[in-house]
């Protein structure tokens, strides 16, 4: 079962939640004062019982003609009873205010030695402040002057309580002495720091169950400015990740949706910029090479004439001539390669792509630097494993990548070394791998190699490994060099086999 969008809101729960703390506050505080006031109820009861108990004993004193304390033992009430201190004592006073009885043998009659009885004054027992028991005192009939009053006794409060009895010899009066009220006033307190301690539970544990959901509710916020952090220092393909399905997932979802998007601005930016420059370099390419190819063909027309029409009669001069000649022709004809190159890698290729056997253009570039391999006495080996698809690519080239390879790894092995060509297929992919033995690469130097003008050799332009790498993104294919000091290199060309779609190339290192 669905629940409604609005329910599924941060706004809707943080409402629900606190709704839930303010009625479970007020249920505790409810509850904890309906327990005083039933405690308190309690305590109102017992005080008017223990009255009507005091004054119950008085009067069947007065009918019974027995004393206090045997009718004490006799009712058997706890309150009473000595040990409970609700009652302390019961007077019994004649309407002269001579204590008749009392429950405390010291404020009884005595006998003297002639038989008299003597009487304690109610006005000379310490007694705390006096009050009627009931609103049913005649009105009419004042109060004798030794029954002093005092106002009216809160609950629970010690006090002296007065109930007039009407009997054959006037009106008496039945006096209740409550006890301490200190034992009362401990059980208020009790009840006090109880409903405080239950407040102050209640504040702990609605202020950890507040704390625990607002983490909860602002830990995306947190996400979200750590994503922020990554994003504006450039990281575009950092995501939040976000199952909620209130504000903040909508705000995950349009904080991914952003960076996607910025992603995919800066990679159509940097291709234009790279469009861009390729067009500028294409442009100052053609006009350096027609500037300098005119002079170039000059003077390589020059020394022709020169070797033919002015070579000197004498022979050791002649071999001289002929030698500086040849010099100065190969040293045209670099620069002339030199220019080509950098035409190669500034223009945009016109590959025309045909179905290609990787092993025989592998075998025509091998075979192209067998001569040199010899004289340097380098092995080469050819390897094929499984069945590997034919690729569409331009042959010619495919041919220079691998000519340029190979040339690479043949300058880079000192001496004695192995130069090793790999064929195979790996998910419909073919791949090639070439493999040097030579002194390989620094480690501050692998991720620079396909940049172009980067070379590590005093006469190189810089510009074959980008070639290389130029040639392999142009049929969707990718590059990657695994190296060590001293180990050797090994350059790894992935190609899509013919029928797969040829994706963007790529550099892996």
């Amino acid at each position: 079962m669905k629940l409604p969008r609005f329910a599924e809101s941060f706004r809707a729960r943080l409402l629900f939640l606190l709704a839930v703390l303010l009625g479970l506050t007020l249920g505790v505080q409810y509850y904890v004062n309906l327990r005083s006031v039933r405690s308190n109820a309690h305590l109102i009861v017992e005080q008017e019982q223990a009255i009507m108990a005091g004054v119950a004993l008085g009067v069947n004193s007065l009918s019974n003609n027995k004393y206090l304390d045997e009718m004490k033992d006799s009712l058997r009430q706890p309150l009473l009873d000595k040990d409970s201190g609700r009652v302390t004592n019961v007077l019994v006073v004649d309407n002269e205010g001579n204590v008749y009885d009392s429950l405390i043998k010291a404020y009884a009659p005595t006998q003297r030695d002639d038989g008299s009885t003597v009487y304690l004054k109610l006005p000379d027992l310490p007694l705390p402040p006096l009050t009627s028991a009931v609103e049913m005192v005649d009105e009419d009939e004042p109060l004798p002057s030794w029954l002093t009053t005092s106002g009216r006794i809160a609950p629970g409060e010690t006090g002296a309580f007065y109930f007039p009895v009407e009997t054959n010899k006037g009106r008496w009066y039945v006096i209740v002495v409550l006890g301490s009220a200190q034992s009362l006033r401990d059980i208020l307190k009790q009840q006090t720091s109880r409903s405080a301690l239950y407040t102050l539970v209640l504040l702990l544990i609605t202020t950890l169950i507040t704390g625990f959901f607002v983490w909860r509710f602002t830990r995306p916020i947190k996400d979200l400015s750590i994503a922020a952090r990554r994003v504006a220092g450039g990281d575009f393909r950092y995501r939040v990740f976000s199952q909620r399905r209130d504000e903040m997932g909508s705000l995950s979802a349009a904080f991914n949706e952003m960076t996607a998007r910025l992603e995919r601005t800066r990679e159509l930016e940097t291709q234009l910029h790279q469009a861009e420059k390729a067009a500028v370099v294409g442009r100052l390419a053609a006009a350096i090479a027609h500037e300098i190819r005119n002079p170039l063909n000059y003077i390589n027309l020059t020394l022709d004439h020169l070797r033919s029409s002015f070579a000197p009669e004498d022979d050791e001069r002649r071999e001289r001539f002929e030698r500086l000649a040849t010099q100065l022709k190969a040293e045209v004809a670099r620069i002339n390669r030199h220019i080509t190159d950098f035409l190669k890698y500034s223009r945009p290729s016109a590959l025309e792509l045909q179905p290609t056997d990787l092993r025989t253009e592998a075998e025509d570039a091998l075979r192209l630097i067998a001569v040199q391999a010899s004289e340097c006495e380098i092995k080469t080996t050819l390897e094929e494993h499984g069945e590997v698809p034919m690729v569409l690519a331009d042959k010619e080239s495919l041919r220079s990548v691998f000519t340029n390879l190979l040339i690479n790894g043949l300058q880079a092995i000192d001496g004695r070394g192995e130069l090793r060509v790999v064929i195979s297929a790996t998910d419909g992919h073919a791949q090639v791998e070439i493999a040097d033995s030579g002194r390989g690469i620094a480690p501050e130097d692998i991720a620079k190699v396909f940049e172009p003008y980067y070379s590590t050799k005093e006469t190189g332009t810089g510009l074959g490994l980008a070639i290389v790498k130029k040639a392999i993104d142009d049929h969707g294919g990718s590059i990657r060099v695994n190296s060590r000091l001293g180990s050797g290199t090994t350059f790894t060309i992935t190609l899509p086999g013919e029928g797969k779609e040829n994706g963007e190339g790529k550099l892996e290192v």
